[in-house]
């Protein structure tokens, strides 16, 4: 079986499979998500939304511009002169941090891939693909939620992570991608049924 899937900017190459440590839960959970992502990106008349994303990278730069300040204004006046200052940025930057764990467990919740899609009659659709796996356990559950004019569905995958990597460490796409094809099908059937 291929386990090709054309990723990135949809180019036309085929790029090698993506072989991993299988050993390394993180490593697996990272190559899998990114799977995911790819084969959701690749349905029709998709496009991917950065809001998410972009909110932890406005998060991080004002921490990032926080340290700069203090180190600047440390570096033009000395420690004793720049003490105030390195306070306020420290306590500002620690407070920030704080801000970065609450988004990143109460807005991200564990979503890796959002992306909208226009279907035939114009409609939007908002699909959102978020996943677990627990530290010593083989199985990745993933969600897939679908908001749109009907309402909110979603739906489950709990499988073990040997069903969508072979024995030799490499990542199935084409396993991926049929298996995530299956669940857009019944949550697209499941707004025809209401």
């Amino acid at each position: 079986m291929s386990s090709k899937l054309k990723r990135g900017d949809n180019s036309g190459k085929e790029e090698e499979p993506v072989k991993i440590n299988k050993w390394d839960g993180t490593a697996v959970k990272h190559a899998l998500d990114d799977s995911v992502k790819t084969a959701l990106m690749n349905l029709p008349n998709m496009k991917e939304h950065h809001a998410i994303i972009d909110g932890r990278l406005l998060i991080c730069a004002l921490a990032v511009s926080t340290a700069l300040v203090a180190l600047g204004y440390d570096y033009q006046y000395s420690f004793p002169a720049s003490k105030r200052v390195l306070i306020v940025c420290v306590c500002f930057y620690f407070f920030l941090m704080g801000v970065l764990t609450i988004y990143t467990s109460y807005v991200e919740k564990g979503i890796f891939a959002v992306g909208n899609q226009k279907d035939e009659k114009g409609n939007q659709k908002r699909w959102q693909a978020s996943s677990d796996m627990k530290k010593y356990d083989d199985k990745y559950e993933l969600t897939i939620q679908l908001q749109d004019c009907h309402g909110v569905r979603e739906a489950t995958i709990d499988k073990s992570v040997a069903y969508f990597i072979d024995s030799n460490g490499t990542v199935l796409d084409d396993l991926m991608a049929n298996e995530l094809n299956r669940v857009v099908k019944s949550l697209n059937t499941d707004k025809k049924d209401k």
